[in-house]
């Protein structure tokens, strides 16, 4: 028995809407993998960046900020202490054996601490640190989440830690509904391993040494 025409439009239309169903969810998760590898990459660069930063001003306060502003201007406007030698051992020296610590004991090598600007030490004159505090691909609308204090070790030392952290559902708030079931998804099996759904660098629970979830 023959189907109608209209039936067989019908029928047509289904195998179609079908196949293209089947198509996207195979192609979702991996569009979603390919746009989630890109945003972390440029969002850990960040992190690493904000890393260098919360180091520097330890470095000159002995210890971390939790506020943006105050770590910004830290950059722009603060100085950092730079060993410059002047001299450099001679090809006969070299050859002589002589090491640098040895020539800068026999005065052919000396040291001059100097100070220099913490942008140009840290990152370039050029870098835009204002920039510092935003989530990549948010449009300057969301920014990472900044903390410092202290954790006490287990052999009871008191040990300055910092934390920047930014969230999946902040990394991906403009894809949030054309892939919110990926996201579910990813979410939830970092929650179940007990780990961070997002991205982050140091930690206030522990002093991991400024170490990155990506690391």
């Amino acid at each position: 028995m023959k189907l109608k025409p209209v039936l067989q439009i019908l029928l047509a239309f289904a195998i179609v809407a079908f196949g293209y169903l089947s198509y996207q969810s195979i192609m979702k998760p991996i569009n979603f993998g390919k746009i989630q590898k890109q945003r972390y990459e440029k969002i850990v660069n960040q992190l690493q960046d904000i890393r260098k930063a919360e180091n520097a001003y330890k470095e000159v306060n002995k210890k971390y900020t939790g506020s943006f502003d105050t770590l910004i201007s830290f950059i722009k406007t603060d100085s950092m202490p730079m060993v410059k030698s002047i001299g450099s051992l001679t090809d006969e020296q070299i050859e002589a054996g002589m090491t640098e610590k040895e020539a800068v004991a026999k005065g052919f090598i000396t040291r001059d601490t100097i100070m220099v600007s913490a942008l140009e030490t840290i990152f370039s004159k050029d870098y835009n640190i204002d920039n510092l505090r935003y989530v990549p691909f948010t449009q300057q609308q969301s920014e990472f989440k900044l903390a410092a204090g202290v954790v006490v070790t287990g052999s009871n030392v008191k040990v300055q830690v910092f934390e920047a952290k930014v969230s999946n559902m902040v990394i991906f708030a403009d894809l949030r509904d054309e892939y919110l079931d990926e996201l579910k998804e990813e979410n939830g099996n970092r929650i179940r391993i007990n780990k961070y759904p997002g991205l982050k660098v140091g930690s206030l629970e522990e002093a991991n040494n400024g170490a990155g979830n990506w690391e």
